[in-house]
């Protein structure tokens, strides 16, 4: 009977271990498609405060975590269960609708250099009280642009690990969705509560306080154009290399990325070690990014010449005035 005991303990050792390496295994693919998604989460991150301006103080964090309760709603019962299906019934046409992402994400890109570079002025919001139907109309729409931010950060991941089972795919996915969700609204509660922060400081007796906390409030404004530069230069490398990897694995033109490929591999020989690697990644970066400008801004032309298209920014076309369901 002991030996039947050590047998049944040897077997649940032996799961454990299994079970131990197949989280870790997800944990690992996990954060790999996290990394792929990447410039869409800054995005994401850059776009998501500017739904809190003119808010009162004390409705910024419920409204943020109302937009990021939408948020897991989007990836988990929309977006999640589609991509899985996709991926089992039609895994050809993965790639063509991440080259439509890959576009999009360019187009956006595109406009927001060809915006600044035009000297439009921008409009801020006054700061006043917003009512609770305004406030269900703001986050409504915070939620539908999220829905197309997160369709390309769940869609991506999934392409990461297309060669993963079924059930690896969805749990890895799911873990994408909730990690990725916490760090966009974390990041997003503090930036929007920073400023609050630098003028509790700035209202303390100790002068280090103070100066600490006038430094927050000062800086706060160019922290906000620093993390919308890095997501406009992460939409045109993304969606650039979107279209070269995707137009390559589905055949329909090799060329690009193999030149691409081949600089890479030509400056990691030609400089060794981590500076060569560093080095090859900045080049397919930079690469990608003209690529991605190129098409953005040919898509900017063709929109701008459609007469049903006003000169907004992207993200606003998807932000109605409808009253929240």
């Amino acid at each position: 009977m002991s030996a039947g005991l050590f047998g049944l303990l040897d077997d649940v050792a032996a799961i454990a271990k299994m079970a131990a390496a197949s989280v870790d295994d997800v944990g690992a693919a996990a954060g790999k498609a996290t990394a792929k998604a990447a410039g869409v989460v800054v995005d994401d991150t850059a776009v998501t405060p500017q739904y809190v301006q003119g808010v009162a103080a004390a409705r910024e964090l419920p409204i943020v975590k109302q937009i990021a309760i939408g948020s897991i709603r989007n990836k988990l019962l929309i977006i999640l269960p589609a991509a899985l299906l996709l991926s089992e019934l039609l895994p050809d046409l993965l790639p063509v609708i991440l080259m439509i992402g890959g576009t999009f994400l360019a187009y956006e890109g595109a406009h927001k250099v060809w915006h600044l570079l035009s000297h439009h002025e921008e409009h801020d919001t006054p700061v006043a009280e917003v009512g609770p139907e305004a406030e269900k109309t703001m986050i409504a729409g915070a939620i539908r642009t999220d829905l197309i931010l997160s369709a390309e950060i769940m869609v991506i991941a999934l392409a990461s690990v297309e060669d993963e089972s079924f059930w690896a795919r969805l749990a890895i996915l799911v873990v994408v969705a909730l990690v990725i969700t916490v760090a966009v609204y974390g990041v997003v509660a503090l930036i929007v509560k920073m400023d609050d922060v630098g003028l509790h400081l700035a209202q303390r007796p100790s002068a280090v306080a103070q100066k600490v906390g006038r430094g927050l409030v000062a800086f706060m404004p160019r922290l906000l154009s620093i993390i919308s530069v890095v997501g406009t230069v992460a939409m045109l490398w993304v969606g650039g290399h979107i279209l070269l990897a995707n137009l390559d694995e589905v055949g329909w033109w090799h060329a690009p990325y193999e030149w691409v490929h081949d600089i890479e591999h030509d400056i990691e020989h030609a400089v060794h070690g981590v500076l060569g690697s560093v080095l090859a990644w900045l080049a397919n970066t930079g690469i990608s990014a003209v690529v991605g400008l190129v098409v953005g801004a040919v898509v900017v032309v063709v929109v701008q010449l459609l007469p049903f298209t006003g000169d907004k920014d992207p993200i606003e076309r998807y932000d109605t005035d409808e009253p929240a369901v």
